[in-house]
């Protein structure tokens, strides 16, 4: 159930275009969640779509969406999927806040068809 969590939220940012989609395995690392999905967008429409693409995917598919939190500012969206946790950034603010440096003790997770690494 998790993974197919995981695997919807990568397809869901994948088909608006999301760039260098990145999953974190968060297990023992974090309490927050056992997934973050770390990706990005060129535009504000951009970042604004594939957070409603990961809320709307993800409501098609019986999962409940616990938070949404600066989809108007798109900046930093943080999609909350209760497992999951999806980051989409505007591609100006994802190196400054660099998560993946953050939350360096984490492993990254191979998904789907896509570029992950």
């Amino acid at each position: 159930m998790e993974q197919n969590l995981v695997e919807l939220a990568f397809n869901a940012a994948d088909d608006k275009r999301a760039e260098d989609i990145v999953v974190l395995d968060m297990k023992g690392v974090s309490l927050i969640a056992d997934y973050f999905l770390i990706c990005h967008g060129n535009s504000d429409k951009q970042v604004q779509a594939i957070a409603r693409e990961l809320k709307d995917r993800a409501e098609e598919n019986g999962y409940t969406v616990k938070r949404l939190e600066g989809f108007d500012q798109a900046r930093w969206i943080l999609v909350d999927l209760g497992d999951v946790v999806a980051h989409v950034f505007h591609k100006e603010e994802r190196g400054y806040y660099n998560l993946e440096r953050l939350w360096g003790d984490a492993s990254f997770v191979e998904v789907g068809q896509g570029e992950s690494n």
